[in-house]
């Protein structure tokens, strides 16, 4: 596995990016793939950028990172923050959201080594999410803003 940034898939990796699909709870939470590669459209690469994991050549799960002009108002000014963080759900289970979490802090220091931490808001409904970024070392800093439900909470992973 490995988290691949989106300027360097193929043209075909690329078009296999469509083929990612959420389940509709959590296309509630994440979106879908559509919007998500819509995120990447006309905004400069120092502004957003977006990762697949990539499992034997073929990119199964995506997310976007956000800093500069497209950080969210909670967020510190240093930060880069993580969107849109999808896994096809024909492949969850497989521990591939974790490796995406895994590979991120390299891959952010790669294409922004002035970004010190990560940053990221999650509906504090969303049990599986809180689990999985408290386990891989995201720490809840409360909460960031009113959400869908309830308030969003914010978490941070520092570089």
């Amino acid at each position: 596995m490995q988290l691949v940034d989106y300027l360097d898939l193929t043209p075909e990796q690329r078009e296999q990016l469509l083929d990612i699909e959420v389940t509709p709870e959590q296309k509630d939470f994440s979106g879908d793939i559509a919007s998500a590669l819509y995120g990447l459209v006309g905004l400069s690469e120092d502004a957003v950028r977006g990762f697949a994991l990539l499992v034997e050549g073929v990119p199964l799960a995506f997310l976007l990172i956000k800093r500069g002009q497209m950080l969210a108002p909670w967020a510190h000014a240093q930060a880069a923050t993580l969107n849109a963080l999808q896994v096809d759900y024909r492949q969850q289970g497989r521990g591939l959201g974790r490796a995406c979490l895994a590979e991120l802090p390299a891959a952010v220091a790669k294409v922004w080594p002035q970004v010190i931490r990560l940053e990221l808001s999650v509906d504090a409904g969303n049990e599986a999410a809180l689990g999985l970024y408290t386990a891989m070392g995201w720490v809840d800093q409360g909460e960031a803003y009113k959400g869908r439900v309830g308030f969003e909470r914010r978490m941070v992973l520092g570089l």
